[in-house]
């Protein structure tokens, strides 16, 4: 999925590489938003299939905004309100990591990189 590679080099890059994937990102997350529109749900009023393979990537949010320095709520209102839909729903909040282990993990890699 082209989220994640964005995604790692965001949080893995510097410099130019770093902000081209900050950049990068955010268009990509403004056309999953574009895609959503007004509706609840990728697929309409209920929590469907395109839903469930997206929503993993919320768990990088938190690391994405920290580590690249900008809000996804900022810049894609709709989506942070989708995915906290989806999280309303045990089954999807009870299978997805914290946030802030996630955040643990990109650190962890960043300090094996070299990178801080």
């Amino acid at each position: 999925m082209q989220i994640s590679s964005l995604g790692r080099k965001l949080w893995a890059g510097k410099g130019e590489e770093h902000e081209a994937a900050k950049k990068e990102l955010i268009e990509y997350l403004k056309t999953m938003e574009g895609e959503l529109g007004d509706k609840h749900f990728f697929g309409g009023e209920r929590i469907g299939f395109v839903d469930v393979a997206l929503v993993p990537t919320t768990s990088w949010f938190y690391t994405y905004e920290t580590l690249g320095n900008f809000s996804i709520e900022a810049e894609c209102p709709k989506l942070i309100a989708w995915s906290k839909r989806c999280l309303e729903k045990e089954s999807v909040a009870k299978s997805l990591p914290h946030p802030h282990k996630i955040y643990e993990v990109a650190l962890w890699f960043r300090k094996k990189l070299g990178i801080e």
